[in-house]
């Protein structure tokens, strides 16, 4: 489900769905550097402070975590409800808060950790992918998320059916979403990540603390976004929603905006007609979103939080160069600190993670930084379809995503006493030798 997705709707709508065929995607990529480029030249945002503090929390949120997951309750909640449906578009939920609340009352043993509770979901599309090596990336993007949900206690749930007719492509996410959080009540937030998307530091974790007032997370520019209406100052790959009656109604707003709805037309007009650097007509799910966060600030956009202090999800043609500086300054801090370097077994991964904190609080964040970028998204390679953007060569994004993919796996198979000496071979792994690498 890669957000730039952008397939028309005349296609197929089962080929179509999460299929890689942004045909318009030389354009939006233009685009973006251009933004970028704007962007470059407003003051950096203030350094945030580091909160790698969700390690308890995290852990009681792990399924195994004391949660007793084979008990349900005898008593009546809203699963009982013959006219609950997991559908978008089809009736709202109402009182969600506390119907979650009164299931959360019944199943006393998820209580402990449901305060920062998350279910990851992301997916591709049914059909095998045209690119010939696109099944075999998405399988590699796949188990990256696999390896950082499971070192930090947080479930997944990965879709490949089209859950709503006509929501095909980047619309996709919001039928999927939704399902997701009438699926798991237990879970206080709902992660989309893109199938395109891989996370590049398996020790970070969102700084939930940050967002207590807010309902949805994102990454972007808040100060582009006020300036210069831009429809890439948000990039909507990627983002945090709270499991809330809010978020029931926003994602029912925001889906209205789609080609279900018969207004699918003449928001595509809305939307071109307010964001001047949108190339296509059509209306598409990031330009509703930035248009909700900015035209109806009170309802939703007071509610969005726009993260751009550090990579939330960050462009990888500036990121892939630096892992091997990246990696060299790793390495030095292991060398000269010998707690860093301690072997130490998976599950307390979280704690080791503190202790390294203390040593990154001078790598600063995003673009300049030397700290692993949190999660790097591969906006216009299109691995499945093969129909990358035109800027980019098939090498350069394949070089690339092999690059950051086994960056990412050298973290986790450093736990199992191993390690790629070479990351763009991804097939060849080096035993560790004890106190590596003093």
């Amino acid at each position: 489900m890669d957000q730039s997705h952008f397939v028309m709707p005349k296609r197929s709508k089962a080929a179509s769905f999460l299929s890689d065929g942004y045909r318009l995607a030389g354009g939006s990529l233009v685009a973006f550097m251009v933004v970028w480029t704007i962007w470059s030249s407003f003051p950096p945002s203030p350094t945030p402070t580091p909160t790698l503090s969700v390690p308890a929390a995290a852990a009681d949120s792990s399924p195994s975590a004391a949660a007793d997951l084979g008990y349900q309750s005898p008593e009546r909640n809203f699963y009982d409800d013959p006219k609950l449906s997991y559908a978008i578009g089809s009736a709202p939920v109402r009182r969600w808060d506390e119907k979650r609340r009164e299931w959360l009352r019944q199943h006393p043993s998820f209580g402990a950790g449901s305060a920062t509770r998350i279910v990851m979901v992301t997916g591709s599309q049914s059909e095998p992918c045209k690119n010939h090596m696109g099944d075999h990336l998405l399988l590699k993007l796949f188990k990256n998320k696999v390896d950082y949900c499971r070192r930090h206690g947080i479930d997944i749930f990965y879709n490949n059916a089209l859950l709503h007719p006509k929501m095909f492509s980047f619309w996709a996410k919001t039928a999927a979403v939704r399902a997701a959080m009438l699926a798991h009540p237990e879970a206080e937030w709902i992660w989309w990540v893109d199938s395109d998307a891989a996370f590049t530091d398996m020790d970070f974790v969102p700084p939930l603390s940050r967002y207590k007032d807010f309902n949805m997370v994102v990454h972007g520019w808040p100060l582009l976004l006020e300036q210069r209406h831009t429809w890439t100052g948000i990039n909507a790959g990627v983002f945090l929603l709270r499991n809330c009656q809010w978020a029931l109604d926003f994602l029912d707003v925001w889906a209205s905006m789609g080609p279900q709805s018969p207004d699918y037309a003449k928001w595509g007009k809305t939307l071109s007609s307010i964001f001047k650097d949108k190339i296509f007509p059509e209306s598409d799910d990031q330009s509703g979103l930035i248009y909700l966060y900015l035209k109806e600030k009170e309802k939703w956009g007071n509610k969005i939080y726009v993260e751009g202090e550090y990579y939330f999800e960050g462009y990888w043609l500036e990121i892939v160069g630096n892992f091997d500086n990246i990696t060299a300054r790793y390495s030095e801090l292991e060398r000269n600190v010998a707690a860093l370097r301690r072997r130490h077994a998976e599950k307390v991964s979280e704690g080791y993670a503190r202790a390294w904190e203390e040593h990154l609080k001078g790598a600063g964040y995003g673009k300049g930084s030397w700290r692993r970028p949190f999660v790097t998204h591969f906006t216009g390679c299109q691995p499945c379809s093969g129909a990358r953007n035109q800027m980019y060569s098939g090498e350069s994004c394949f070089d690339a995503m092999m690059r950051a993919l086994t960056f990412a796996d050298n973290q986790v198979l450093r736990k199992y006493g191993f390690v790629h000496p070479d990351l763009q071979d991804p097939s060849t792994v080096n035993p560790l030798p004890f106190d590596y690498p003093a």
